[in-house]
């Protein structure tokens, strides 16, 4: 039997990790700049979460959700406290896909209706519903096209209110920034009248943190720069550091119905361990201040670089806190591929051209120092070439 073959695949295997470095199997160090999609929050192979997770596993590993899990308790209490959503009730799954298909499926249950209005660039998963409010047609199959589903503008509040004029809409969901897309934030002002307005006509908001919770943004959702607050929140990739969970977090005007939700594996005892020692991490260690200062200074460099290297090399540099996209002039898209082969650091990409940079929020100043150089190098080499 083969691996069903649909990845790109870079030929490296990363066979060792800490904090920021990945080593593969060569002996080959490289920084880590993307974290994995941005799911390494607190560092690879961070200590405190090493210990939970083996403690964990000499008591036990996993028992259905049939019985009670004291630590999703926990978990739930410690989210709330430091997330500022302490109100609020957490149903734990396994992915960010799955976190938001619970939330979609709470909003219609909730609402009694079914369209969803979701934004262009916007990417929330691939399962059935997740895939049919993300806006990449090549990835959505006849199956997932029966969703009723409207696509607006990203900003664009009066396209928002003339679909909810429709008076059949469930949910508006939108990521707090946009990651796949290549680093794109909803303005602080849209995000308060897309607050308003959902208010207004009874129809649910989602906001989708799967990518930019946990810390990531400098704050520990990134909506919560808009003060507002969603009717469902929902989180992943940073929130076990590696080990697959995801949660929905539901506001106190859902009804719980015995069955409307459910899963095998989600909140399980190993998970929780891991998104336990998650929380412990960032608070202990102040991470999600650290992610504003990091990021702050992230900005600022590559903004510094960009007047260094001169124009036609940088057209845009968007994000806030550790979640930071570049934007390359089409002739230096290749700069993303020499910084991983010739300088030996991971980054991400969007739409060929953007570099993203998610690396973990225990990313040091000297690392982003080595990263600037690097890349500096990588940009003088091309315009030579």
């Amino acid at each position: 039997m083969n691996i069903f073959d649909v990845y790109k695949l870079w030929p490296i295997e990363p066979v060792k990790a800490k904090g920021c470095t990945v080593w593969d199997k060569s002996g080959t160090e490289y920084l880590d700049m993307y974290g994995g999609h941005a799911v390494v929050s607190i560092g690879h192979t961070h200590p405190i979460y090493i210990e939970k997770i083996k403690s964990q596993i000499d008591k036990i590993s996993f028992y259905s959700n049939s019985v009670i899990n004291s630590l999703q308790t926990s978990l739930a209490e410690e989210l709330g406290q430091m997330s500022g959503y302490s109100d609020y009730s957490l149903f734990l799954s396994n992915s960010g896909a799955e976190a938001n298909e619970n939330a979609l499926k709470l909003a219609s249950f909730h609402t009694g209706k079914f369209k969803i209005i979701a934004f262009k660039g916007g990417f929330h998963g691939r399962t059935s519903g997740a895939v049919a409010v993300t806006d990449i047609p090549s990835i959505i199959s006849p199956f997932n096209t029966g969703h009723k589903v409207s696509f607006v503008a990203l900003n664009d509040i009066d396209s928002v209110k003339k679909e909810l004029s429709t008076g059949d809409c469930a949910a508006v969901i939108i990521e707090g920034i946009q990651g796949v897309a290549g680093i794109y934030s909803p303005e602080i002002k849209f995000l308060q009248e897309l607050r308003e307005e959902t208010k207004r006509c009874g129809v649910v908001l989602i906001l989708d943190e799967v990518q930019s919770g946990y810390g990531r943004s400098g704050k520990f959702f990134a909506h919560q720069y808009a003060g507002i607050e969603a009717d469902i929140v929902t989180t992943a990739k940073g929130m076990g550091n590696g080990f697959p969970i995801g949660g929905t977090i539901i506001s106190p005007a859902f009804n719980a119905v015995s069955g409307m939700l459910g899963t095998t594996f989600g909140g399980n005892h190993l998970a929780c361990a891991a998104s336990l020692a998650v929380l412990e991490v960032i608070k202990k260690e102040n991470l999600i201040e650290g992610a504003a200062k990091k990021g702050a200074y992230l900005f600022d460099s590559l903004v510094a670089l960009r007047d260094r290297v001169g124009e036609g090399v940088i057209s845009d540099i968007r994000g806030v806190g550790l979640m930071v996209g570049v934007e390359m002039k089409e002739e230096y898209s290749s700069v993303r591929d020499s910084l991983l082969f010739e300088e030996k650091i991971f980054t991400g990409v969007a739409k060929g051209n953007i570099i993203r940079l998610l690396p973990p929020l225990t990313i040091s100043f000297e690392e982003i120092d080595h990263f600037i150089a690097a890349f500096e190098r990588t940009i003088e080499k091309t315009k030579r070439d």
